[in-house]
């Protein structure tokens, strides 16, 4: 056997192989770099100014307003307050929101110092520890899909019975970080584009401009305000309804994307009746793209490209 040809037909080979292999390396990267440079750059433009930060701690409950917030994937955040990580509950579990109980959406619950602070029209104001490690774990669920909750206790579940004049039983859960989100369980796709939520009723940040409210209430008798239909952002500086053509947005850090309309009085174009069927339609709900801090008075860029 002559081992000087095995030898080199060996190096032969390896050499053919490295070729190979360094060829594929450079197309592939000429692939990404092509790509890089072909896509089209990202435009940002002006369309707004926020004007007000809502934060919701209890569903259907007294809006919270804020100078600054932290956007998370799942909704706004200050502190100990996150957006819709509290709901009432029957005693089968099912959520009680302002549709069954108008008077829930004067209950305020807010937090300070590790406690729970929950207050009503004509009530004592209750204080109870945020965690209660040693109460159940209760099945809840929100529109049909099940979730958990943490109990709040007896003491809470009597006041909300007595602020209700109730002959049924209320009672208090929390979302905890541990706990498994939800997500809707609609059957159109459109629905199925929103990020997992705690208790709110689909996407994790709703967006509503000052021009649009004051527009519906040049058509009422008596005038609304922006916090009767319970958004997080407010935005100001802006047309009316122009909200509805921003798809992805930068706020500070934070950037949004549009998945759908919210609840309203406008009607849908026929193209969208499959989704939104005769449902009238008012601002617009939004996923978490990126998470990060923004204040009011930060300017709204729309985002093109």
């Amino acid at each position: 056997m002559d081992l000087r040809k095995l030898a080199a037909d060996a190096v032969s080979q390896n050499k053919k192989a490295a070729l190979l292999i360094g060829g594929a390396g450079v197309a592939i990267l000429g692939f990404g770099l092509g790509y890089k440079y072909l896509r089209k750059p990202e435009k940002a433009v002006r369309v707004g100014v926020v004007s007000q930060l809502l934060i919701h701690p209890l569903k259907s409950g007294k809006a919270v307003p804020l100078a600054l917030a932290e956007c998370q994937k799942m909704g706004l955040k200050f502190g100990e307050l996150q957006d819709r990580h509290w709901m009432v509950v029957a005693e089968d579990g099912h959520m009680v929101t302002g549709r069954q109980e108008p008077r829930l959406v004067l209950v305020s619950l807010t937090c300070e110092g590790g406690q729970v602070c929950l207050n009503g029209p004509n009530m004592e104001e209750l204080k109870f520890p945020i965690k209660q490690p040693d109460n159940p774990i209760l099945d809840c669920r929100v529109f049909g899909v099940d979730i958990q909750g943490r109990d709040c206790g007896d003491k809470v579940s009597h006041w909300l019975t007595d602020y209700f004049k109730a002959e049924k039983t209320y009672r208090l859960v929390h979302f905890e970080p541990s706990m498994r989100p939800r997500k809707t369980a609609e059957k159109e796709a459109v629905y199925q584009q929103f990020e997992e939520v705690a208790y709110p009723d689909f996407g994790a940040v709703m967006l509503l401009s000052e021009a649009s409210v004051k527009d519906l209430s040049s058509k009422l008798e008596k005038g609304v305000t922006v916090e009767r239909f319970r958004p997080n952002i407010v935005i100001s500086d802006c047309k009316p309804f122009d909200e509805d053509s921003w798809e992805e947005l930068q706020i500070g850090s934070v950037r949004l994307q549009r998945v759908m309309a919210c609840g309203s009085y406008r009607l849908c174009t026929p193209s969208e009746k499959h989704i939104y069927k005769t449902a009238p339609l008012f601002g617009q709900l939004h996923n978490v793209k990126k998470t990060g801090i923004f204040q009011v008075g930060d300017v709204v860029y729309k985002i093109t490209r």
